[in-house]
């Protein structure tokens, strides 16, 4: 545990569930770290859906977690729990945290930290580790993902969306993304994604089977669930898995169970956000040995949209809700007083 911590510390986080203008600027006390734990002296944090949903009351933070909005950030470790590596102290990380990212200061486990490297800012490294961690578990581990298949990716200009575009083309894969707009699927395409279909325009069904010549794609990452499913399984190849992410079309779903028997399809999802620490630091050290190096020497890097200070996290929120960003929206911690 390092000393000279402030007491106190900025953070933003709200009352009672509503729009984005129930976010507000509090002083709270600095926390400390508890077995295994870094103390994070936040740079920068970075915005997801999951933010918005638990301010509108949708999404309660798991047992044990902050309440303070955030579940990624960058900065640098200036306090050590007991367990936590010596080596870490001062050193520039990002981390994916269970909440209490929008704050000067943060704790994480020190297993679901990554390094920052010289070179990457430090708003690109808060962009990163909550959709690496989501894309990387649930395309390749959860979904099998490997190299010649196709995946579909629905969303293709979200933070969400455009890690799993250049995570799946940086491992072979080839990327179908659906989007609301010709302008998004001009963005998604130049981002790296072989197909983008505008869904309001066009029926990603049909346009998946005729991109496929009626063989359909290997993988569907899906956030939207509700009557997006059935659709869905229909642009799957036989052996193919859906795998769900987020329900922001509606948390149930009517599917032909016999049509999935006979294409042997397999249908799975998950949830990151409450899963125990050493669960996450064991995905974090497959990123590690597998997705990193390429943050790491430059190949791929966060595509951003905008970044926004801490005390208009506000405002931040309502632009992700407008749906017109590209990209990941990210909070300026660091200076946040001035």
């Amino acid at each position: 545990m390092s000393d000279r911590l402030p007491d106190e510390m900025l953070a933003v986080g709200f009352d009672a569930p509503g729009g984005p203008e129930v976010l507000r600027a509090e002083t709270l006390p600095v926390p400390r770290p508890g077995e295994g734990q870094v103390l994070i002296r936040v740079s920068h944090a970075g915005i997801n859906r999951p933010d918005v949903i638990q301010r509108q009351g949708h999404y309660p933070p798991p047992p044990g977690a902050s309440p303070i909005p955030g579940l990624e950030v960058s900065g640098t470790v200036v306090a050590l729990g007991e367990g936590a590596p010596q080596a870490m102290l001062g050193a520039r990380i990002a981390a994916l945290v269970t909440g209490g990212g929008y704050a000067e200061y943060c704790l994480a486990h020190a297993g679901a930290c990554l390094p920052v490297p010289q070179d990457m800012r430090m708003a690109e490294a808060a962009a990163i580790p909550e959709t690496l961690f989501t894309v990387w578990h649930n395309i390749f581990e959860r979904g099998w993902a490997k190299e010649g298949e196709r995946l579909l990716v629905h969303g293709g200009t979200s933070g969400i969306g455009t890690m799993a575009i250049m995570l799946g083309k940086a491992f072979g894969l080839s990327v179908i993304v659906t989007c609301g707009s010709a302008e998004k699927c001009a963005a998604a395409r130049a981002i790296g994604a072989d197909h983008a279909i505008d869904y309001k325009m066009q029926d990603f069904v049909e346009q998946v089977q005729s991109l496929t010549g009626g063989r359909g794609v290997d993988i569907v990452l899906d956030m939207v669930s509700g009557d997006y499913v059935p659709r869905n399984l229909k642009c799957l190849a036989e052996d193919g898995r859906h795998v769900t992410i987020a329900v922001l079309g509606g948390a149930k779903a009517e599917i032909n169970m016999a049509q999935l028997m006979v294409r042997r399809h397999t249908l799975t999802g998950s949830t990151m956000r409450a899963r125990p620490d050493r669960f996450k630091a064991l995905v974090a050290q497959e990123i590690a040995a597998n997705a990193w190096p390429l943050f790491e020497d430059g190949s791929l890097r966060p595509v951003m949209d905008r970044t926004f200070p801490l005390i208009e996290a506000g405002a931040a929120h309502a632009r992700m809700e407008a749906g017109e960003h590209i990209g990941k929206i990210v909070l300026e911690v660091e200076g946040s007083r001035k």
